[in-house]
């Protein structure tokens, strides 16, 4: 396969999930209707963010993939993070499973933890274009806690 082949490949797939978590979520998405913590962004800025992230992260699966790179650990890790990632909009907006979304935001953030490290190792530029996502994660779960705290 060509090396425009797998990187369109790779961002298409996280692009496409994303947006089909979004169509799902849209109905229930009560974002504005929410005591939101100190620093939370206006809502307009997740699609365009989450949109971002999920290019970055084609980029860098499709570098390790188009250098063979990817490894079964990899592709475990990668497909892991992204079905966490893809989860946690529907138990926090549609399910309104505030708390739970909070642990499972945990476990997505070590995730992407993971994967930065496992990328890094394998191509520097690879996890270092996984930074924002991880630091989008952390800040995440801090908007993820400040909602379920202010909201109770």
């Amino acid at each position: 396969m060509s090396k425009t082949k797998i990187y369109l490949k790779s961002i298409i797939i996280p692009v496409i999930i994303g947006g089909i978590v979004g169509l799902i979520i849209s109905k229930f998405i009560d974002y504005n209707l929410l005591q939101k913590p100190p620093l939370a962004p206006p809502a307009i800025l997740f699609p365009i963010i989450w949109t971002i992230l999920y290019i970055l992260m084609g980029i860098s699966y499709g570098r390790l993939k188009s250098k063979e790179l990817i490894d079964e650990e990899i592709n475990r890790i990668y497909y892991i993070q992204l079905a966490l990632n893809a989860l946690w909009p529907i138990f926090f907006f549609v399910f309104k499973w505030r708390l739970f979304s909070f642990v499972w935001i945990i476990l997505l953030t070590i995730a992407v933890l993971l994967m930065v490290i496992k990328f890094y190792k394998n191509d520097k530029l690879a996890g270092l274009l996984q930074i924002p996502y991880l630091l989008w994660s952390i800040f995440a779960t801090y908007l993820n806690l400040g909602v379920y705290i202010l909201n109770n």
